[in-house]
């Protein structure tokens, strides 16, 4: 995977986080931009340190799995891009208010935007990609989304986050068949 299909999924992965620092921004309309910096730094780098794991743990079952190595990439992306949606769709009213400067609550909010990272992190050992050009690149786009989200949920309201996990979910859904139908026409 090059660097165009590394941005790719980098902006699908960082919907989950526009969305979380959105509603940061409608729930602390007057953040300061280091309280927002950090926010950032703290998402970016939960965000850029998942795959790195998932890549290391997939790169260990990597020969294992090599056959089969494309079906788990398309799967794993669709299953990350339908939670994705599923949370989109979901109505307002189920989604609780958080303090996003209560270290435990930025710690959770991290871990939860970040964990469908470390998932594709695991697709990535069984395509080729530089995974520190991975890290770079996901971390950067991350901090940049989280301090744009914050600014605009300052801006808009709730709607906007709604559409932006469901983007991302079919951001990834589309980088899953697109690993998929690469795999499958090398094979013809």
């Amino acid at each position: 995977m090059g660097i165009l299909g590394l941005l790719i999924l980098a902006i699908g992965l960082t919907f989950d986080t526009f969305a979380a620092t959105v509603s940061i921004g409608i729930l602390v309309n007057q953040i300061r931009f280091w309280q927002a910096f950090k926010i950032a730094f703290v998402l970016a780098i939960f965000q850029g340190l998942m795959p790195v794991l998932g890549y290391f743990a997939g790169s260990i079952f990597k020969d294992n799995l090599m056959a089969y190595d494309h079906w788990i990439a398309f799967v794993l992306l669709s299953i990350i891009g339908g939670k994705m949606i599923h949370e989109a769709l979901k109505k307002p009213e189920y989604k609780k208010p958080f303090n996003p400067f209560d270290l435990k609550v930025l710690i959770l909010i991290a871990i939860a935007t970040s964990m469908d990272a470390l998932i594709i992190g695991v697709s990535l050992a069984f395509v080729k990609v530089n995974i520190i050009h991975a890290f770079l690149i996901i971390a950067m786009s991350t901090g940049l989304v989280a301090m744009l989200g914050m600014l605009f949920g300052k801006k808009v309201g709730n709607l906007a986050s709604q559409r932006a996990e469901l983007i991302g979910g079919l951001l990834l859904i589309g980088l899953g068949i697109k690993i998929l139908i690469e795999h499958l026409n090398q094979q013809l």
